[in-house]
């Protein structure tokens, strides 16, 4: 039986994983260094490697607790609920979560751009069930004429790209905004006014 972790190491451990999550959001994860995770962290190396053996079991440790965050947002599509609003909501979930978790966010994108190695056992295994799972849901409210009728998967994508946008190129949507601007705010009418568009059905 693993003993308790004392106050002190479970701090440590949490400075680590927070020090590892600006660092590898920042350089990507063959960018990101032991060194540079110690060095924000406050901790000497090797008080480092005591909790952590390696760089590739911090990496791990940070997308294994950021995927139950990353997939609740869908998950609370209610297949019993009012379509639009449903996916309207599961839209404003999503930009909520850019807001909020930006590092995770670019974390999760550099993770996917080399391939998903870390992560390809959860994505063709938990999030392709769930994501054909909700298809069936969104496809049903198609055959009911609820909303209007669009390729379900490719919708769930788009709902990933056009909010998850917003904290993976955060700096240059900031720039061709300009000063004086919250993209967030001004981001969630928009979609709302898209997707809305998009899934009501025809008269």
């Amino acid at each position: 039986m693993t003993a308790p972790r004392s106050r002190i190491q479970q701090k440590n451990r949490e400075a680590i994983l927070d020090a590892a999550l600006e660092v590898f959001s920042a350089h990507g994860y063959r960018g990101a260094t032991l060194d540079q995770i110690a060095e924000v962290a406050g901790l000497s190396k090797p008080n480092l490697l005591y909790y952590f053996p390696s760089k590739e079991i911090i990496h791990r440790a940070l997308l294994t607790g950021l995927l139950d965050t990353w997939l609740d947002p869908l998950k609370a599509m209610d297949a019993k609920g009012e379509p639009v609003e449903e996916i309207l909501a599961y839209v404003r979930r999503k930009l909520d979560l850019s807001r909020d978790f930006p590092r995770e966010s670019r974390l999760f994108a550099g993770e996917i751009i080399q391939g998903a190695p870390r992560l390809s056992t959860v994505i063709e295994g938990e999030l392709r069930r769930l994501v054909a799972e909700k298809a069936v849901v969104l496809s049903a409210w198609m055959d009911e004429g609820r909303i209007a009728r669009v390729d379900p998967v490719h919708l769930i994508f788009s709902i990933w790209a056009l909010t998850q946008h917003y904290a993976d190129f955060d700096a240059q949507v900031r720039m061709v905004l300009g000063p004086g601007h919250d993209p967030f705010a001004e981001a969630g009418g928009f979609l709302d006014t898209l997707f809305r568009r998009l899934l009501t059905p025809s008269a």
